[in-house]
């Protein structure tokens, strides 16, 4: 065998059930992309999992992951802290609840406070 029936070889698919495997359309999460008045987003402080520290939590958003990474850095800048993007939810490190809910009420977003 030459070098063009080999690497001929490595490339055949031998079974494949749903389209073309290089196409990551199909793949992707469908997520649909509500407009902030149509969400319904919770706030809440944490301390649970984080051996005592103190972690905004918001949750409830229905948008792109590519939204929440451009608001999770507005929130940090105007909290002045760190966090971080879960799962759809966003941790803010620290008790920023009033400036969250503040912050996006500003946004279009309706924004209650969830827990004690």
């Amino acid at each position: 065998m030459d070098s063009k029936q080999k690497s001929s070889q490595k490339n055949k698919i031998s079974y494949q059930e749903f389209g073309n495997a290089s196409s990551s359309e199909a793949f992707e999460r469908a997520t649909p992309e509500l407009p902030p008045q149509q969400q319904n987003i919770r706030v809440q402080a944490s301390r649970s999992g984080r051996k005592g520290k103190t972690v905004t939590v918001i949750t409830g958003f229905q948008t792109k992951p590519e939204t929440l990474a451009q608001l999770l850095k507005q929130l940090k800048s105007q909290c002045g802290s760190g966090g971080t993007l879960k799962d759809d939810t966003l941790e803010i490190q620290g008790d920023h609840r009033q400036k969250v809910v503040q912050v996006l009420s500003e946004l279009g977003y309706k924004v209650k406070i969830s827990g004690g």
